[in-house]
């Protein structure tokens, strides 16, 4: 993999990519990095869903995945890794498109939590066959596709039991 070449302009670029990618040091935690990029997901999706609605947590969610493609692209450019473990932004948007398909309600989004944190760790195909693909969208797209199942279940479960 080729490493990003630093000068003033691309150190600024990288710096900030890191902050994004990171999701402001959440990937930087000890210890499960991806359940912690998770976790500062579900209040932010509540609070959009809660005061706005599920139109602008989409929109939010689109917006965040194209930035995402970047700025993953960049940092694991510049650490020479495929997919570092510090990059939490594709989390975030699963565990956001997880929640999409229900009301903000502190169970369902619990579970919500465990779902998606279970289908990001298993990745049954077709998610594991996302991992393949290279760079930013690589980093990004199995975590889609693990937050589109864990959307799907949710939903389901929330319309049998109506919590």
């Amino acid at each position: 993999m080729k490493r990003i070449k630093k000068n003033d302009s691309s150190k600024f670029v990288v710096t900030c990519s890191e902050i994004v990618a990171t999701v402001f040091g959440a990937g930087l935690l000890p210890k499960f990095p991806g359940t912690w990029g998770s976790a500062v997901a579900l209040p932010i999706a509540y609070a959009i869903s809660y005061w706005g609605n599920a139109l602008i947590l989409a929109t939010v969610i689109i917006i965040t995945f194209i930035i995402g493609v970047i700025v993953s692209d960049i940092v694991s450019q510049n650490l020479g890794i495929e997919d570092p473990s510090r990059i939490v932004i594709d989390e975030v948007v699963g565990q956001w498109l997880t929640l999409l398909a229900v009301p903000p309600n502190v169970i369902l989004y619990f579970c919500g939590f465990l779902l998606f944190r279970l289908f990001d760790v298993w990745k049954p195909w077709p998610i594991s066959s996302a991992e393949k693909l290279k760079g930013g969208l690589g980093i990004m797209l199995d975590d889609v596709l693990a937050g589109i199942s864990s959307s799907l279940l949710l939903f389901i479960g929330w319309r049998i039991y109506q919590i």
